[in-house]
């Protein structure tokens, strides 16, 4: 990749996100972290107003006029792919909006790229899960956003249920299985749960804000080892 390119590239990713690091740039762009630290100082000394410093991240300060988005081919099939995945996999209003904003990319696509989008030829079967369990997807999916503490009933492995009261913090995904992280207070404890063994889900009214020790950040610290399916 020119240097050019990957100037360039450092700009478009910093642009769409809130905070970036160095290593992540540099396992993006397939460069070591030293060159990324200096291709950030180059382009700071341009003009291009990077925020951030080293070991912490970056991002772009508002405001700066940058050209339309110009996708590559394999973006806009990585695009494409990851839309039909969400359409059939997630909830339907997450799915809706995936075909949406297919539709909106491809209007705003030259002839020729758009033209490569339709011929794309990597599919996704449309095997959608589950009518209720999409429904129960989507609620999931806004208490996360509104913080709204759920409580449900739950069937282990072994098919015993238990009354959970939990924080939802994220949902994942891992091929026909979507699970639930979250701090259980029956367990004081971060625990996964499958939301296809979820029942009588109810959003209650209650609302929680971020505690250290019960964050998304420490969730995902506490599974680096190991994930508890309770």
């Amino acid at each position: 990749m020119r240097r050019a390119d990957r100037l360039f590239k450092i700009v478009q990713y910093l642009r769409g996100r809130r905070l970036t690091t160095a290593a992540q740039l540099a396992q993006w762009l397939q460069v070591s972290e030293r060159t990324i630290y200096r291709d950030i100082s180059d382009l700071s000394t341009t003009g291009t107003p990077i925020e951030g410093e080293a070991g912490v991240g970056y991002r772009l300060r508002g405001g700066m006029d940058l050209p339309p988005l110009q996708f590559e081919l394999e973006e806009i099939e990585a695009i494409t792919l990851g839309a039909r995945m969400v359409e059939a996999w997630s909830g339907p209003q997450l799915g809706a909006a995936a075909v949406s904003a297919l539709a909106k990319i491809a209007t705003a696509l030259p002839k020729e790229r758009r033209e490569w989008l339709e011929a794309s030829r990597a599919y996704v079967p449309q095997m959608h899960i589950p009518k209720q369990l999409g429904e129960r997807f989507e609620k999931l999916r806004a208490a996360i956003r509104e913080k709204s503490v759920v409580e449900f009933v739950y069937a282990d492995g072994e098919r015993k249920l238990t009354q959970r009261r939990v924080r939802p913090l994220s949902l994942y995904f891992w091929g026909e299985r979507w699970t639930l992280g979250a701090w259980c207070e029956m367990r004081e404890d971060f625990r996964s749960f499958r939301i296809d063994r979820v029942v009588r889900l109810q959003v209650t009214s209650d609302t929680f804000r971020d505690e250290s020790g019960k964050r998304l950040s420490d969730f995902l610290r506490a599974v680096g080892a190991s994930t508890h399916f309770s």
